[in-house]
């Protein structure tokens, strides 16, 4: 059994789609930006932050078809739909949204807090 055996792979993407509310084009642009890459944690002093590394990732996950999704993806996904849930649920800074570390966050998983859905 592998890790998402158990889980509905349905639900997850269906999850994830709402989630990740940029395109790859638009999430791809974003990600060249320097507020991009300076935004969020660097793990083990590495030269990349989290959030940018996951933001190329998704990219590469949108690109695929939905059928050949690995494991791996799918522990991602469910990785992204966490993120974007929990800092949502922060409600941001009460002034300047548009220019705040919380939406850089966000966007660097592929979420924009400012799109109209």
């Amino acid at each position: 059994m592998t890790k998402t055996d158990n889980i509905d792979r349905d639900q997850v993407w269906a999850d994830f789609t709402d989630a990740v509310n940029m395109s790859p084009p638009d999430l791809e642009k974003w990600l060249r930006t320097d507020e991009s890459r300076e935004n969020g944690w660097k793990e083990d002093g590495g030269q990349e932050t989290i959030g940018h590394h996951s933001g190329r990732r998704i990219v590469d996950i949108k690109y695929k078809k939905k059928a050949a999704l690995t494991e791996g993806d799918y522990a991602h996904m469910r990785k992204v739909i966490g993120y974007v849930h929990r800092h949502l649920a922060q409600g941001g800074p009460e002034k300047d949204k548009k220019h705040s570390p919380w939406r850089y966050s966000l966007m660097n998983w592929g979420h924009d807090p400012l799109k109209k859905q």
